[in-house]
C-alpha cells in the first residue's frame, strides 16, 4: 500500500525562507498528499502569500496567533491527523529538503525491520553536517549535561541510520501510530525542548527514533547575516524558555530524586559563568538575569509553562 504523507510547516516572519521551503516540498520525488502551513501570526506579508496558495487543494493554511514552535506543531499535527495519512513530515521554515529526502526516508522505513516511529534526515549547513541530536539523554547524573552522548559525524558516515533519543523539529517524519500512542507535542513549551520531549516520549513508548544518513536536508545559517555578539543579543529572550523547559524535562523524566531537582546544574553553572563574564564586560546580560534563571528553574520544576510575560 502506498504511503500517504502530509507535511507540516510552522512559520513566523520568514516569508523569503518559507517560499523556499514550499518550493522544496513541491519538488519532492515522492509526492506529498498535502502540505499544511501553520502561520504563527506573521506580519511580514506571509499571510498574503498564503492566501494565494489556498486556491491549490494541496495546501492547507492555518493562521493563528504566535504560540511558538511548540504550539505550531501541536496545531499542525492535530490537523494532519484528521486526514488519511500514514506519516506526518514536520519542519520549521528554515530547512529545505533535497528532492529525494522524503523518498529516502520512506525507502529506509520499508526495508527496516525495526519498529520505526520517527525518521529524521541529516542536516547540512554551509556545506557541513549540522548536528544537535543526542543518542542517549542523561537522566541520572546531575553533574553531567543532559546531552552528553551526542550524535557525531562519524556515526552518520559509518551507519545507514542511527538511533537517537533527542531530535529537532527540523524534518522528522512521524508515523501516525506514534501520534496515536503518545499524543501531540506539548504546546506549552512555546519554544525549545518540545522536540526532545516528543521524541523521548516515542522512545518510552517503544518506537525507534533514527537519523537516516542518506536523507539530506539543508539548513539556513541565521548567523551568516549577524556578528556573533549580535546573534546572542537577538536571541537572549530564549534563555528563560531554555532554563524553564530544561527544568521541566528533568523533573518529569529524571530517574532519581537528585536529577529531578538538580538536572539543570551543569547548564546553570555554565550560564552563570557566561552571564558574569558578559555582565562585567558590559555586554547583553544584566544583574536581574541571575534571578531570572532561578525563577525559571523553579517554574519548570512546578510545571508552570506557557508564554513568559
Amino acid at each position: 500500500m502506498k504511503n500517504k504523507v502530509i507535511a507540516v510547516v510552522v512559520t513566523y516572519n520568514r516569508l523569503k525562507l518559507l517560499k523556499r521551503v514550499v518550493d522544496s516540498l513541491s519538488k519532492q520525488t515522492y509526492e506529498l498528499s498535502n502540505i499544511i502551513i501553520v502561520n504563527n501570526g506573521s506580519s511580514d506579508g506571509t499571510t498574503d502569500y498564503l492566501t494565494s496558495l489556498e486556491n491549490d487543494s494541496n495546501f492547507i493554511v492555518i493562521n493563528q496567533e504566535n504560540v511558538g514552535g511548540s504550539g505550531g506543531f501541536y496545531r499542525g499535527i492535530q490537523e494532519a491527523m484528521k486526514f488519511d495519512c500514514n506519516w506526518i513530515w514536520c519542519m520549521d521554515d528554515d530547512v529545505f529538503p533535497m528532492e529525494d529526502c522524503l523518498e529516502v526516508l520512506l525507502n529506509y522505513s520499508d526495508k527496516s525491520t525495526d519498529r520505526n516511529g520517527i525518521l529524521c534526515p541529516k542536516r547540512i549547513m554551509n556545506g557541513s553536517v549540522f548536528i544537535s541530536e543526542t543518542k542517549k539523554i542523561n537522566l541520572t547524573n546531575p553533574f553531567k549535561f543532559i546531552y552528553n552522548c551526542c550524535l557525531t559525524r562519524e556515526d552518520l558516515e559509518t551507519s545507514e541510520a542511527v538511533d537517537i533519543e533527542g531530535m529537532a523539529f527540523e524534518g522528522p517524519l512521524i508515523k501516525r501510530e506514534v501520534v496515536e500512542n503518545v499524543g501531540l507535542p506539548n504546546k506549552d513549551f512555546f519554544i525549545l525542548y518540545d522536540d526532545t520531549e516528543y521524541s523521548y516520549r516515542a522512545v518510552l513508548a517503544g518506537f525507534h527514533v533514527k537519523v537516516v544518513s542518506k536523507a539530506v536536508m539543508n539548513k539556513y545559517n541565521h548567523q551568516s547575516t549577524l556578528t556573533y555578539k549580535e546573534d546572542k543579543i537577538k536571541n537572549k529572550w530564549k534563555l528563560a524558555y531554555h532554563f524553564r523547559n530544561t527544568a521541566f524535562f528533568c523533573h518529569k523524566y529524571g530517574k532519581n530524586i537528585f536529577f529531578k531537582y538538580l538536572g539543570t546544574l551543569p547548564f546553570f553553572v555554565s550560564m552563570y559563568a557566561a552571564i558574569t563574564f558578559n555582565f562585567l564586560k558590559g555586554h547583553k546580560y544584566s544583574f536581574s538575569d541571575y534571578f531570572l534563571i532561578l525563577r525559571m528553574i523553579k517554574n519548570g520544576i512546578k510545571g508552570k509553562l506557557g508564554i513568559i510575560k
